[in-house]
């Protein structure tokens, strides 16, 4: 008896296939659920592996669920790989929470590239926020030290970014000097993607390209009297979307992914809305002006 016939897509969306390896929340959105439905709305095929999957987010009293490790990572891989469905324009990863699973992120990075030279590589480095690590500091060194140099973009935090450069952040020169060291380690696209100085929330964004300084920016945010879990997930997710749109306009993709953010935040109580914000999604209004530096 002939074998069934196998159909796969051998090509990606006209936007691209992303390969998203995140977290995964039953109820809510973080991670993986804060990402993919966007990008999704904005064209692309999307392949989530949940590197952990919990009955909700860690903010809630309790949660429950399962831990994927970097062995069972890799058997993923493998099992893609061997029916010719490991071709990926573009790679995303969030939180990871061991130095096992990161270098086996880093064995997925070498394998798509293998395959795809071409291949985006998206970071959102989550190592901790306002002060205080979520991670071992061994888990940030291998971040400075392997991941960082081969992304292609990075967003991080505030906070992240003073642990991946050793830089304290405490002016908008700071900020932009980051963003500098970073290029210089790796990345051509460095967002980080909130940074308060002197009561003000600012984005400060830089695209170093082949030749000359690097194009900078600042984008002014509003600040909302509340605390969102997946918001850090959600921007970069849009960031990922808007960027390969606008590949030489870093400011219009990070305009379009904060007015995004800003109108689901706006509508929103403690969890994202992602399903009643995504007309906002698609086509967002421009209320979050980009200002470049000269």
């Amino acid at each position: 008896m002939a074998p069934p016939l196998i159909l796969a897509l051998e090509l990606p969306s006209e936007k691209g296939r992303v390969l998203s390896i995140q977290s995964h929340t039953v109820q809510g959105y973080v991670g993986n659920k804060s990402a993919v439905f966007p990008l999704q709305l904005l064209g692309y095929d999307v392949d989530p592996i949940n590197s952990v999957q919990f009955s909700n987010h860690t903010g809630y009293p309790s949660c429950k669920g399962q831990v994927l490790n970097g062995d069972k990572l890799w058997d993923l891989i493998e099992g893609l790989e061997a029916n010719d469905l490991l071709f990926y324009t573009h790679l995303l990863t969030g939180y990871i929470g061991s130095i096992s699973f990161l270098n086996t992120v880093l064995k997925v990075v070498d394998k798509l590239r293998s395959i795809n030279p071409k291949l985006t590589y998206v970071c959102d480095p989550v190592l901790g926020d306002e002060e205080k690590l979520y991670v071992t500091q061994e888990l940030v060194s291998v971040f400075r030290e392997k991941v960082v140099p081969v992304a292609t973009m990075l967003t991080p935090n505030q906070f992240e970014a003073e642990q991946l450069t050793g830089l304290r952040i405490t002016s908008e020169q700071d900020g932009r000097e980051a963003c500098n060291i970073l290029h210089a380690a790796g990345p051509s696209k460095v967002v980080i993607t909130s940074i308060n100085i002197d009561g003000n929330l600012l984005l400060i964004g830089s695209h170093q390209k082949e030749k000359g300084p690097s194009l900078q920016f600042k984008i002014l945010i509003s600040k909302i009297p509340a605390y969102f879990t997946g918001t850090g997930d959600l921007t970069t997710a849009l960031l990922l979307g808007w960027s390969n749109k606008y590949p030489e306009n870093l400011d219009k993709a990070a305009e379009l992914s904060v007015s995004s953010l800003q109108h689901d935040c706006q509508s929103s109580s403690l969890e994202i809305r992602l399903v009643q914000s995504q007309d906002d999604i698609r086509n967002p209004e421009i209320k979050c002006k980009a200002e470049k530096y000269d």
